[in-house]
């Protein structure tokens, strides 16, 4: 019961998973050039080149496994996208933008006079509560961001590239 309560104030602060990383070969500083995401699985592998180099359990938006559809149903969306930004001083131990939403998505959106929401992250835990790993293992708490540990998303920023594909599948 009490780490029901600690989650659910977790989730206020709302958009990091503690599940650990599968090693693998070595990979070199920023040799990640495409990023898988399954969401069923829970699971994210990154890539350099046809080379998988460390897969991920992750937590994904608590909306649920369906695409992302709107600003606020804190889904993950679903598609092929781009890391265009990373920030070192996020409100979760470090993110990574993800350049969702597409143009296309954006008009689909409109023709539906719906917002297709943004600000999609690979991130970490909240700030200051990375030691709290445990409590966020197999939940999905996010807004819609993908979210790992702190010290994984600490060796997903120095292993991808700017500009890597991103590809989030059902």
């Amino acid at each position: 019961m009490r780490r029901l309560a600690l989650i659910g104030a977790l989730l206020l602060t709302a958009c990091g998973s503690p599940q650990a990383a599968t090693p693998s070969a070595p990979a070199a500083d920023a040799s990640v050039d495409r990023i898988v995401v399954e969401k069923a699985a829970h699971r994210m592998t990154l890539y350099a080149g046809e080379r998988a180099v460390r897969t991920y359990k992750i937590s994904l938006g608590r909306g649920g496994l369906a695409p992302k559809v709107r600003s606020g149903d804190r889904r993950t969306p679903e598609g092929d996208y781009r890391i265009t930004g990373r920030n070192p001083g996020s409100a979760y131990h470090r993110s990574l933008r993800v350049s969702y939403p597409t143009p296309a998505q954006i008009r689909a959106a409109r023709v539906r006079g719906i917002d297709p929401g943004g600000d999609i992250m690979i991130h970490g835990l909240p700030n200051g509560r990375g030691h709290l790993a445990a409590a966020f293992k197999g939940q999905d708490w996010t807004d819609g961001c993908i979210a790992v540990t702190d010290p994984e998303i600490e060796e997903i920023w120095r292993l991808t590239r700017d500009g890597a594909q991103i590809r989030i599948a059902p």
